[in-house]
């Protein structure tokens, strides 16, 4: 006689297996992780997504290991599906296995397929050694990868993540990481047992190593804090590179306005410093701009923003740091920042103010010039829209990469009358050629009036005055609009370079 069991046995086998996963690694593991003021995996997603909205995947996956350590599944964020994964530490510490390999790949696989971001909250100890062997198994990181440049990848550290499931953060576009985050190749244990050296995991890749080191962009001090930022990042992006950034047209702060404050923040002597991020507030739509990756390379100000309910990429010269000097981790940051803007179709709006690249030996033994050289190729290589403007100068190389040379594929390039430009400071070529005192001060004097020079032969489309900045810039980025194809098409490039 063959047994068969009612639908009413079946689905409470169903909802036991269910609750035994949802338990995570128990209730007593799960206390201790809540005491350290951290929250769960599953508190993670239901915080991070619209309510009620999470449809978990492979929630079976790994048997008596619930979800084999890992939660994955889709949901919305602001209406838009995202794919999220979100590291279990109450279960086994958060660790890969096969299993949860093939759910990393399946999240991974599914953002590029569906066209929505990607989200990976991590929390985990690299690789489980279960004596299982992988052979011939595609590893997470490939699909993560695929997505790069066709899907915004998103990455927070929330708490220790070592290893493998690390890899994903330098692989994601924008990488955020809350108090409680420490980021490493192998933790503390590994690394004395391999060197000798006793460090803790703060000291080893917490957040005072990670954001200078440039590989985690932004630090919050809460889980919760991590998540809102998570969501309002990706508020300014479009769900993948085959559709255009979200336009937010209904507030009045969207119409074209005179910006008089400008006057005040920016003083006509270029010795004088200021911090751009005055500009950015007066200039677009309103002070709420995001700024990516705030401690490192900050002599140049790389922000998310919105012009007339458009977003926008900013990429503005910092006065207040090196004079606005570029320097090696200045323009690492900025290119990277700008192949993912293009990647995802934001109108680029560089804001220049700088004496060139920062030289020195110090400067080169850094690798500047390499480093610009990446900067350039990324911009001048971008297919999105590029508006310029220069605000009191621009020199040498450091005009090159802020978008400022003819034939850059612009969509506009302003510039404020007096502003000064050419190979070098008139202050730096009369030193450098050792001239006389009156030679110097006929140099001062072409410097003064190199805007109107470059004005007569086309150098720029218009000098504006400071007060026509917000207006000139919103009327080039509605023409560049305009112009745009009817569909989305993805940039021509492999991938997003870390």
């Amino acid at each position: 006689m063959t047994y068969t069991q009612s639908w009413k046995e079946t689905l409470e086998d169903l909802e036991c297996r269910r609750e035994k996963v949802a338990a995570m690694g128990g209730p007593e593991r799960v206390a201790k992780h809540h005491a350290k003021g951290k929250m769960d995996a599953r508190a993670r997603i239901e915080y991070l997504l619209d309510p009620g909205t999470f449809q978990e995947l492979g929630t079976l996956v790994g048997g008596e290991i619930a979800a084999d350590a890992i939660v994955t599944g889709s949901g919305l964020i602001s209406g838009v599906p995202v794919m999220v994964g979100a590291e279990d530490f109450t279960t086994l510490a958060g660790t890969i296995a096969p299993g949860s390999n093939a759910k990393r790949y399946r999240v991974a696989e599914l953002a590029e397929r569906g066209k929505v971001p990607l989200i990976m909250l991590l929390e985990g100890a690299g690789f489980r050694p279960t004596g299982d062997h992988y052979g011939r198994t595609p590893t997470d990181l490939l699909a993560q990868a695929r997505c790069s440049g066709k899907v915004p990848m998103v990455t927070a550290v929330l708490g220790a993540s070592a290893g493998h499931g690390a890899l994903v953060a330098p692989v994601a576009d924008f990488a955020i990481m809350s108090g409680h985050g420490a980021i490493f190749t192998a933790g503390p244990p590994v690394v004395r047992a391999s060197t000798g050296e006793v460090i803790t995991k703060e000291d080893l890749g917490g957040p005072r190593v990670a954001v200078p080191s440039g590989l985690i962009h932004n630090v919050t001090e809460t889980d919760e804090e991590a998540l809102d930022e998570i969501r309002r990042y990706l508020g300014y992006f479009p769900s993948s590179s085959w559709s255009y950034p979200p336009a937010l047209l209904s507030d009045d702060s969207t119409e074209p306005r005179p910006t008089p404050e400008l006057l005040d923040i920016i003083s006509r002597d270029n010795r004088l410093s200021y911090d751009v991020r005055s500009v950015l507030d007066v200039v677009f739509d309103s002070p709420d701009w995001f700024e990516v990756q705030p401690g490192y390379g900050t002599a140049i100000v790389c922000a998310l923003a919105h012009l007339g309910g458009h977003p926008v990429a900013v990429v503005a010269n910092q006065p207040d740091v090196l004079s606005g000097s570029i320097d090696t981790a200045a323009a690492e940051k900025a290119a990277h920042f700008i192949s993912v803007a293009d990647s995802f179709h934001l109108p680029l709006v560089f804001l220049a103010d700088n004496p060139g690249m920062l030289p020195g030996g110090e400067s080169e033994r850094s690798g500047v010039l390499r480093a610009g050289a990446r900067m350039f190729v990324a911009q001048t290589t971008a297919t999105t829209i590029k508006l310029h403007v220069t605000l009191r100068k621009a020199y040498g190389f450091g005009s090159m990469v802020m978008s400022l040379i003819g034939f850059d594929n612009q969509t506009a390039a302003f510039a404020y009358p007096g502003a000064t430009m050419g190979a070098m400071s008139a202050e730096a070529l009369g030193l450098a050629s050792g001239a006389a005192d009156d030679v110097a001060e006929k140099l001062r004097e072409l410097e003064l009036q190199a805007s109107y020079h470059s004005a007569e032969h086309m150098g720029f489309d218009e000098l504006i005055r400071p007060e026509e900045t917000r207006t000139a810039l919103l009327a080039a980025l509605r023409r560049g609009i305009f112009a745009r194809q009817e569909a989305a098409v993805p940039v021509a490039r492999t991938a997003i370079v870390p």
